[in-house]
């Protein structure tokens, strides 16, 4: 069964990268020194940028449900998925970064613009780097797993604000809202949205065999560790 559901995720991740760079329409701009339209090619990173911007909150969110399991009742599976979660969504942040910096260097001319959306996932990594500096720091594995639960919880109270204030309350480059609504003038059509759903859904499925990968492996390390 395992091995149907990954074949399954190895397709559809396949057919969601094939259909963002070809089944999905071409966008159109304007230019405003012709009076007409261009293409719009660096519209596709939206359908690689989006997902892995979900997924960063939805992946810190995860690891402190976790954590919090972890301060109700100390148990090593339970830290393990709570800094599984935390490194996936440190991943899930940095691909969001970089996808929103080629954004910028094609569209707004430079890689770097501290933009509001910008600065606010960059100090978002840091924030969790913090996490896992602080994790290498003590040995010992319940009061890692505790200082961190605590580390995990306060560092998830500022993803809200870094990432849904932040930016509609500072002037902004970034397009917003990212998905206009269907009567807004160059909105996505269906079939963008149905790339553009398909690519979360995918990283969903990635999030998740890959989390319980990691587990596994922290669990073989701590026998091994133990004999």
């Amino acid at each position: 069964m395992r091995s149907a559901l990954k074949w399954l995720l190895g397709v559809a991740t396949a057919a969601f990268i094939v259909a963002a760079f070809t089944w999905a329409p071409e966008m159109y701009r304007p230019n405003f020194a012709t009076g007409g339209s261009d293409p719009w090619p660096t519209f596709r990173i939206v359908f690689f940028h989006v997902p892995a911007a979900w997924l960063c909150v939805i992946a810190f969110l995860v690891s402190m449900i976790w954590s919090i399991k972890v301060l109700r009742g100390y148990a090593p599976e339970k830290d393990d998925k709570a800094m599984a979660s935390a490194q996936l969504g440190q991943v899930f942040a940095i691909l969001a970064l970089i996808s929103g910096m080629l954004w910028a260097w094609r569209d707004w001319g430079a890689l770097w613009n501290w933009d509001p959306r910008q600065s606010s996932v960059l100090i978002l990594t840091l924030i969790y780097a913090g996490y896992f500096t602080l994790r290498s720091s003590i040995d010992d594995p319940e009061k890692r797993a505790r200082l961190a639960g605590v580390y995990s919880i306060l560092a998830f109270i500022t993803v809200p604000f870094l990432i849904f204030v932040v930016p509609r309350v500072m002037h902004t480059l970034h397009p917003s809202p990212v998905i206009p609504d269907a009567q807004e003038k160059g909105s996505m059509n269906t079939d963008m949205r149905v790339v553009l759903y398909s690519g979360v859904f995918c990283y969903l499925g990635l999030f998740a065999w890959v989390m319980s990968i990691r587990t596994r492996i922290e669990a073989v390390r701590r026998r091994l560790s133990t004999r």
